[in-house]
């Protein structure tokens, strides 16, 4: 049962054939046999996840069901939930339990989805490994020697692993999609502002954006169904009508074009990642589609723009984690001043110092403009980069990450390198794109490939169906690691 998708789940719940409460002992039992192991859960609480599984089998009982009512599901620690610990993978927040819920926490609660817990993450998002959470990292169920890739690296191992059969994700430079790719499961980033980030403790506010993953497409489909939406308490949140995003799985790709990015398939590219991309492009052929090169030119100076942009952000919004209102307070301070920096310096880790300090910099006096200011003008470029990209495709393919999942402790001594293993996704939040990865293939030593789409703005439907079309044909994303 822990290895089903979410339409097989709902499916049988929907029939009769199992419960909500059957569900979540299952899955409970599953985390306390595994994640001592993975490290993937930061908290989990059963009385409460059963009270939930139990009301949603009343709903059920009463005939009032939704499509996803009883299904379970895993969040993220960066989604405040009610009553839960928020830890936000922090010391700073070790203490933290929210007074509310995140605006996606009540969309799924609405939907009558049990939570099965939080989940680990890199501190702040910040990080490319989810190494750097102050709980300790989470390993890759296919090979604990190695990382689950970040910054949601926990929701990632925990659906790989059979822990929960979906869980939400946050994505600021490639947080969904890089550990979807690295762990073998299928992840989605929708447009900027299509889920709210109300609730979703900021990092940085340009950038990050709410997406849920799973086994599937077409669960991510579901799941997105329930998450997406117009909320007025985030100012960035788009107002446009709810559509369904599973409306277009079935139809066929006939007359699809597939743009490839040169820039994609150069240096840097392993080449058991590239073969496994070139072959999904043969696959996408025989359904139907047709490829035609585009150029991203200024892709290759995304890294540097975002670590220009995204710590300029974290440096401000970081500000307010102070030892004054919540959170970590230093035990020892002579003053006001002696306990703001004792506190910060006590409650943050290396990573999100080293973020801070960089956003602090390139905001100051004498280097806004020669920094800040053009990173943002690069930014414009790499969005319009894509648009004229678009003006020859439909969507764009390419690897997810240039490598697969690497030996935790490989990369933390030399930054720039981790830095790179999101080299192909940053370009999309950039832009404010939509963008998802699937399962396409295995490397030599059975570690799980990610293929990367991204769509046109708006276009999230069309890329779940490319998506569901490459599954229906393939047979990835049903793997699972032995455990």
């Amino acid at each position: 049962m822990t290895q089903h998708t979410i339409k097989q789940i709902a499916d049988l719940l929907a029939g009769g054939k199992t419960s909500s409460v059957e569900l979540c002992q299952d899955y409970l039992a599953r985390i306390a046999a595994h994640n001592p192991t993975l490290n993937a859960f930061i908290t989990v609480d059963a009385e409460r996840t059963l009270a939930e599984a139990r009301a949603a089998d009343q709903v059920r009982a009463a005939g009032r069901a939704g499509p996803l009512t009883g299904v379970p599901i895993a969040h993220k620690d960066i989604f405040c939930a009610e009553g839960w610990l928020t830890t936000c993978g922090s010391r700073m927040l070790h203490n933290f339990v929210s007074p509310y819920d995140a605006h996606v926490i009540s969309q799924y609660k609405a939907a009558g989805m049990p939570c099965l817990g939080k989940t680990n993450m890199d501190e702040f998002a910040m990080g490319s490994s989810n190494e750097t959470s102050w709980y300790g990292p989470v390993k890759n169920p296919w090979d604990i020697a190695r990382v689950p890739g970040g910054s949601s690296g926990g929701s990632a191992a925990c659906v790989a692993a059979g822990l929960a059969p979906a869980a939400t994700g946050t994505d600021t430079g490639g947080s969904i999609r890089q550990p979807a790719a690295l762990c073998g499961i299928t992840g989605i980033k929708p447009t900027y502002g299509v889920v709210s980030r109300y609730g979703m403790i900021a990092f940085a506010s340009s950038l990050d954006q709410g997406g849920p993953m799973a086994r599937t497409a077409e669960d991510c489909a579901l799941l997105l169904n329930v998450m997406a939406g117009f909320d007025p308490r985030d100012s960035t949140s788009l107002e446009r009508d709810k559509e369904d995003y599973a409306r277009d799985l079935a139809k066929p790709l006939d007359g699809l074009r597939i743009g490839l990015p040169r820039e994609f398939f150069g240096e840097g590219l392993t080449g058991a990642t590239a073969k496994a991309v070139q072959d999904a492009i043969e696959q996408f052929r025989k359904l139907g589609a047709t490829t035609v090169e585009v150029s991203l030119p200024n892709s290759g100076l995304s890294v540097a723009a975002y670590y220009v942009i995204a710590p300029a952000e974290a440096s401000s919004n970081l500000s307010r984690f102070d030892g004054v209102r919540y959170g970590y307070r230093t035990p020892e301070y002579a003053d006001l001043t002696d306990m703001y920096e004792k506190t910060r310096a006590e409650g943050f880790g290396a990573e999100v110092k080293r973020r801070i300090m960089i956003g602090t910099y390139v905001l100051s006096h004498g280097y806004y403009d020669a920094y800040y200011i053009q990173a943002q003008k690069l930014r414009r470029l790499i969005a319009q980069d894509f648009a004229e990209a678009y003006k020859q495709c439909d969507v764009i393919l390419g690897p997810t990450a240039p490598t697969t999942a690497f030996k935790i402790g490989e990369k933390t001594d030399d930054p720039v390198q981790m830095y790179l293993s999101d080299i192909y996704t940053i370009a999309v939040n950039l832009a404010g794109l939509p963008g998802m990865s699937l399962p396409c293939g295995f490397d030599g030593q059975g570690l799980p490939i990610g293929l990367q789409l991204i769509g046109d703005y708006f276009s999230e439907a069309r890329m779940l169906n490319v998506a569901h079309q490459y599954q229906l044909a393939t047979d990835w994303h049903r793997k699972s690691p032995d455990l």
